[in-house]
């Protein structure tokens, strides 16, 4: 079993910055892929942005550009940098890891959730 324990939500200003940091209390194939989702209210979750072991990141549309997922493996840590946030950006966010995680097939582990908001 692999717990994520995430960090760093907030309430901020549009156009400011906050950055979110999970850390997942091992290693392995079994975390190769590291994500950030997210679930606005009333809204379906989305994939924000993922990072594989080889540090391959992709993003969603609405925010490339903006943010940036990049993980340090010694820390088994992955962080979202997210700039030039909007009040769309209001959420709560989700760390997700597994072997392999896409849009519509997260990882197996969940982080409990930090909540992000942007007002205007």
């Amino acid at each position: 079993q692999v717990q994520l324990v995430e960090s760093g939500g907030g309430l901020v200003q549009a156009g400011g910055s906050l950055r979110l940091s999970c850390a997942a209390s091992r290693s392995g194939f079994s975390i190769n892929a590291m994500a950030w989702y997210r679930q606005a209210p009333g809204k379906q979750r989305e994939l924000v942005a993922v990072i594989t072991g080889g540090s391959s990141t992709s993003y969603a549309d609405s925010v490339k550009g903006r943010f940036t997922i990049s993980r340090d493996n010694a820390k088994n840590t992955v962080y979202l940098q997210m700039n030039s946030l909007k009040p769309e950006d209001t959420a709560v966010y989700y760390c997700n890891a597994g072997r392999f995680v896409t849009a519509f097939n997260p990882g197996n582990y969940w982080g409990q959730g930090t909540q992000v908001t942007v007002s205007s």
